[in-house]
Order: structure tokens, then sequence, then C-alpha cells
């Protein structure tokens, strides 16, 4: 297992466009993916409900598990795919 750690400095958080762009490129990946506040539970991060119910805010650290083939590049690019959606 991989896991990532980021920030999120988007004002508005992660709202329903970021929410389904991670959630596609999830799901594009064949990976297992979580994605969690840090410090709190995780979620299944191909669901686009599941990521908007965490309720991620500007300014909160998100944590993204990954368990599969590549694993290490896909969690980076599942990285850059949220920030990129700010």
């Amino acid at each position: 297992m991989v896991t990532r750690t980021t920030v999120i400095n988007d004002p508005v958080g992660i709202h329903a466009r970021p929410a389904a762009q991670f959630a596609a490129a999830v799901t594009a990946s064949g990976c297992t993916v979580t994605i969690a506040k840090e410090g709190g539970n995780p979620v299944p991060a191909g669901s686009i409900l599941s990521i908007m119910g965490l309720g991620i805010k500007q300014g909160d650290s998100v944590v993204i598990d990954v368990e599969g083939a590549d694993a290490d590049a896909v969690a980076d690019k599942l990285v850059a795919t949220l920030l990129a959606a700010e």
C-alpha cells in the first residue's frame, strides 16, 4: 500500500467537479483507493458522494491510500489530479 498526504488549497474545498474528476481517475487506475481527512475514516475514492461526504475544506489535509499494480505512480497521478482540479 502506498500513502500520500496533501493539503487542499482550493477556497471552496473539494466540491462536485473535483470530486468527479478524482473519482474518474481512481476508476481508470484499476487500483483500490481510499481517501480520508487526516485523522478521519477512509472512504472509497471511486465514489463522488463518498468524497463529497467528507466535507473537505480549504486547508484540510487529505490522505490517499492506493493498493494495486504500480501503486506509487498511481498515487502520484491521483494527487496531481486532485490538485489540478482546484
